[in-house]
C-alpha cells in the first residue's frame, strides 16, 4: 500500500528461516528474515509519481545516469548447442580524467578491452575480492539505469569499491554481436554458467554472487535450479522475476494499459533489436520473419520468434523456453524481491 509516496514493505519468507552469524559478534545469530528487515530502509517514493506506472513510465523518459564506466569482453560460447559469441562489461576502475565516452557502436561509457589491458583481467589473481555478476532484464543491458543504480554503491563505494563487478548480456543486447542465428530466452542459462566458471578458474579465492532484474532474474533462478549442488555462488538476489511467463502473458492480455502499453513497448522494443541483428536471424529457416516484424504485442512476438529455439516448443503454456519457471532445486541463498507485485498491476 502507498500513501503520499511512502511504501509498505511486505516480507516473506520460509516457516522455518535459517540462522546467520552476526559478523562483529561470532556468539550471536539472527534469522535471514530479521536480518533483512533491519538493513532495509524505509520505501519513501516521489509523491508526484503515485503508483508503479507512472514510476516505471518516468524511467523511460528521465535524463539522469549514473556514471559507470565499462569495458567489454568478447567470450566465445563453450556450449555446443548454443554456439556463437556473448559479451561481458566489466565495471571499469579509471581515473576521472579518462572516464566518459565510448567505442563506435557501443553504449555509452562503454569501451572494449585493449589486449594489454585484458591481459591482468585473463591471467587472474588469488584476491579475495567478492565479485557480482549482474543480468539485465528484457531487451536491456549494462547500460540500464536501475542496473547502474545497483551496482554503483558495490564498484565504487566509499574507501574503494567493495565488490568487483561485471555485467553478462544477453545477445544481441547492448549492442553485442549476435553471431549464430538465436536470440534469448528465459532458459537461456548458457552464459551465465560459462561466465561462471571462467570467474572461478581465473579468481579462484573470490566469493561469486550474482543478481539478475526480470526476465534476468528469471535466468539466474534457473540457473541456480539447473546447477543445484555444484552452484558455485554463494548468494543471488532475483529482483522482480517474472516467475511464470505464462501467466504473466496472460496477465498482460487482460487489459487495456497491460495490452496496449507494456505488452506493445515490449515487442517494439524486441522488434528493434530483431532488426538490428536481421541479417544474421534470417539465416534461420524456422523464423518467420515477415510475422516477427508484423508483431504488435509481446506474446505475438514469442510465437514467431519460436523457431530460434533449438527445441520444439510443444504447447505454448509449457514451462520451457519462452514461458519459464525455475527448474531444478536452488541449493544457495536467494534473496527474492519482488516490490513491483504490489506497485504494479495489470
Amino acid at each position: 500500500m502507498e500513501w503520499a509516496g511512502r511504501a509498505t514493505t511486505a516480507y516473506h519468507h520460509a516457516a522455518s528461516p535459517i540462522s546467520l552469524t552476526l559478523k562483529d559478534a561470532p556468539e550471536a545469530t539472527t534469522s535471514l528474515p530479521d536480518f533483512v528487515k533491519s538493513v532495509t530502509p524505509p520505501c519513501n517514493l516521489t509523491p508526484t509519481l503515485p503508483g508503479g506506472h507512472l514510476q516505471t513510465m518516468y524511467t523511460v523518459v528521465t535524463k539522469e545516469d549514473v556514471p559507470i564506466d565499462f569495458k567489454r569482453h568478447i567470450f566465445e560460447s563453450d556450449d555446443m548447442h548454443y554456439p556463437g559469441s556473448y559479451t561481458v562489461d566489466f565495471v571499469a576502475h579509471i581515473p576521472d580524467e579518462l572516464k566518459g565516452g565510448k567505442d563506435e557502436g557501443l553504449p555509452p561509457r562503454t569501451k572494449m578491452f585493449t589486449d594489454a589491458e585484458w591481459a591482468p583481467i585473463e591471467a587472474g589473481s588469488e584476491d579475495k575480492t567478492p565479485m557480482l555478476i549482474a543480468l539485465h532484464g528484457l531487451s536491456g543491458g549494462s547500460y540500464e539505469q536501475y542496473l547502474k543504480e545497483t551496482i554503483a554503491p558495490l564498484a565504487y563505494g566509499k574507501g574503494g569499491p567493495q565488490f568487483e563487478v561485471c555485467v553478462v548480456n544477453s545477445r544481441g543486447c547492448a549492442r553485442s554481436p549476435v553471431t549464430t542465428p538465436r536470440l534469448f530466452n528465459a532458459r537461456s542459462t548458457w552464459d551465465i554458467r560459462q561466465t561462471v566458471k571462467w570467474l572461478r578458474k581465473k579468481y579462484p579465492n573470490r566469493p561469486l554472487f550474482a543478481v539478475g532484474f526480470s526476465l534476468g532474474a528469471n535466468i539466474l533462478v534457473n540457473y541456480l535450479g539447473e546447477e543445484g549442488e555444484a552452484c558455485e555462488l554463494k548468494g543471488a538476489v532475483a529482483c522482480s522475476n517474472p516467475w511464470d511467463l505464462a501467466q504473466g502473458s496472460i496477465s498482460l492480455q487482460r487489459s487495456w494499459l497491460g495490452k496496449e502499453v507494456y505488452s506493445k513497448t515490449m515487442a517494439t522494443n524486441l522488434k528493434k533489436l530483431f532488426k538490428r541483428h536481421l541479417d544474421v536471424l534470417k539465416q534461420n529457416p524456422k523464423i518467420d520473419i515477415e510475422e516477427v516484424l508484423n508483431a504488435k504485442y509481446l506474446h505475438e512476438f514469442d510465437r514467431y520468434v519460436d523457431g530460434s529455439l533449438p527445441f520444439t516448443m510443444i504447447d505454448k503454456l509449457t514451462r520451457t523456453g519462452l514461458y519459464s519457471v525455475p527448474s531444478g532445486t536452488t541449493r544457495r541463498r536467494v534473496l527474492i524481491i519482488v516490490m513491483h507485485l504490489q506497485l504494479t498491476h495489470f
